[in-house]
């Protein structure tokens, strides 16, 4: 029996594969199309995706065929230069122009309604939110899941600095495609090798002449993205985050808190909420966030099981979602606009808003007498202001970086740092300040953006500041809840970096991203400060030279000074909740 006659006798569906869909510029792209067998006519269900249209982004979702027999008829179809579909690869670039037209071409097939909605993480929700910036009159709605809101901050960069691990094996993965569409069985071993090779190779300097494709020239991008260090026009024509008002369809906004993209899913969804392009749009905004990673999405993440309540519910949310505005039900979905998961309880919470109302700002400030250095320092955390304290002092070579242990990255956790993680290793490093409450009276509900206040002089004309903020059980185990790091040169502006002076202290403002967490009675918030947390971030060699195009020879030690005291009060800020 034929697949083809499996999916029409078992799951009363029928499959067409390989439909052309003619572009604006002539260029076909190709999809498989999932019709339920008998009925209809159905609203459409389109995935846009350049990872292989056949498996449709299953690591996480349902198949197609799953949705099908919910009554869409689901369109999955190659981007531009991937897999069957024809032209040439270039991320983001043609996927507006693209996305209308194939939600277009996808709202006339036989059998549509004329109703179309997109669903797809990662990518494939950058898909969805750069179609709909154009408004092709077919969208009904869209799910973008785990994806940014720009693709400079929170993608290729984070403060100004290189998110290397994501987008070093990103692009490695990429160029696996391109390699086989020339059907070039050499250069594909080695792509595809290097790519689960990739920790292996992330050491490897200048960036610029990164060896797993430098040599191929299959991913152009990967030197495009160094070239462009700071947020210049070549990322802002594709931010989505410059004009939301040119989106009106409703939104299901899918995150997890340990995704790389976090900052950027919570972002699209409050400037949808305050700016799409109309007041229907406004009022169709929705954020649902689990205690996930990339991928995959379920009760465990990392070193945590979060328990049964943290399962991967994403698709039964989406058919409630698509049932809603693409069947015209009242599923309920929207009764609270924000659905988030609350670590540390362990617990599903309905907000009205994100954050929620009457969360406050609660500052939580760094002390020591002049040694917070690891875990076995003097570095203390409390509400007090700082009076007259010594400050800390570590160094930071670039050749042996503070390594990374867990966290926001992408896209496989044997690839990437990702996820909750023990951070015993780290905090053992006299490269690490380590500030730590005393133990909790009370719970304390941490929910919305975290950010960090450093004042800190260097010896170098450039660096970096890293931050991480833990939750430290009674037992000792610290675990990584948030983190984010600024490039000093990028201190004042993403678009136009500016070098320091050696010795000078200046303010560094540090974007921690979102967070749903709560410390419990008897445990103790840890913040730890640094100066790499490497392979998640490149490693700042110290210069003040052009990012990405120098050797590890190059390097310089840099002596950091962290200050905390009266006109210093370096501090972690906390949006708190008080129940």
């Amino acid at each position: 029996m034929s697949l083809d006659a499996v999916y029409r006798r078992h799951l009363d569906l029928t499959v067409e594969y390989d439909v052309p869909a003619r572009m604006r510029d002539g260029t076909t792209l190709y999809a498989d199309v999932y019709r339920p067998a008998r009925g209809g006519p159905f609203p459409v269900l389109l995935m846009r995706v350049p990872y292989d249209k056949s498996q449709a982004e299953n690591l996480t979702y349902h198949h197609p065929a799953w949705y099908a027999r919910q009554g869409f008829m689901v369109v999955v179809q190659d981007t531009r230069g991937r897999w069957r579909s024809e032209g040439e690869f270039y991320p983001f670039a043609f996927e507006a122009e693209d996305g209308y037209d194939t939600v277009e071409w996808a709202a006339s097939l036989p059998g549509s309604n004329g109703r179309v909605g997109m669903y797809g993480f990662s990518y494939v929700g950058a898909t969805q939110l750069l179609a709909a910036t154009l408004r092709p009159p077919s969208l009904r709605t869209i799910c973008p899941g785990l994806t940014a809101s720009q693709y400079y901050e929170g993608w290729a960069y984070n403060g100004g600095a290189f998110a290397l691990a994501f987008n070093a094996s990103w692009a490695t993965f990429l160029a696996i495609d391109t390699a086989k569409r020339r059907s070039d069985d050499a250069l594909t071993g080695q792509l595809a090798a290097a790519f689960f090779q990739a920790p292996a190779w992330y050491g490897s300097l200048p960036l610029k002449e990164y060896p797993p494709l430098a040599s191929s020239g299959l991913a152009p991008y990967f030197f495009d993205w160094l070239e462009h260090s700071s947020y210049d026009e070549y990322w802002r024509r594709w931010s989505i985050d410059e004009d939301y008002s040119r989106i009106t369809v409703p939104a299901l906004h899918i995150g997890g808190w340990y995704d790389i993209f976090i900052g950027g899913t919570v972002k699209n969804f409050a400037g949808l909420r305050r700016e799409a392009g109309d007041e229907a749009g406004r009022r169709a905004q929705k954020l649902l966030v689990g205690p996930w990673y990339h991928l995959p999405w379920g009760q465990v993440t990392g070193c945590v099981d979060f328990g049964p309540e943290a399962r991967n519910i994403v698709d039964l949310w989406q058919l409630r979602w698509l049932k809603q505005f693409l069947m015209d039900e009242d599923t309920g979905v929207l009764d609270s606009p924000v659905t988030v998961f609350v670590m540390g309880i362990n617990e599903w919470r309905d907000f009205d808003d994100w954050p929620p109302p009457g969360v406050t700002e609660r500052h939580f400030y760094l002390h020591s007498a002049g040694a917070a250095n690891s875990i076995n320092g003097n570095g203390r955390l409390n509400l007090e202001p700082p009076g007259g304290e010594p400050p800390d002092v570590y160094t930071y070579d670039p050749i042996f970086p503070t390594p990374s242990a867990g966290g926001r990255s992408c896209c496989f956790p044997t690839i990437a740092p990702m996820g909750p993680a023990d951070q015993t290793a780290v905090e053992l490093s006299n490269g690490v300040l380590v500030y730590t409450s005393a133990p909790l009276e009370r719970d304390l509900m941490v929910l919305g953006p975290v950010q960090a206040t450093l004042y800190a002089a260097s010896s170098a004309p450039d660096t970096d500041f890293t931050v991480k903020l833990c939750d430290v059980s009674p037992v000792g185990q610290s675990i990584n809840i948030a983190q984010g790091i600024i490039r000093a040169r990028f201190r004042e502006s993403l678009s136009q970096p500016k070098l320091i002076t050696p010795g000078e202290v200046y303010e560094y403002r540090i974007d921690l991203g979102p967070t749903a967490h709560v410390f419990r009675r008897g445990h103790q918030i840890r913040v730890q400060v640094s100066s790499s947390d490497f392979p998640h971030w490149d490693r700042n060699l110290n210069t003040g030279g052009e990012l990405g195009a120098e050797g590890l020879a190059a390097a310089r030690v840099a002596t950091q000074v962290v200050l905390h005291q009266h006109e210093y009060a370096s501090r972690i800020t906390l949006p708190v909740l008080e129940e």
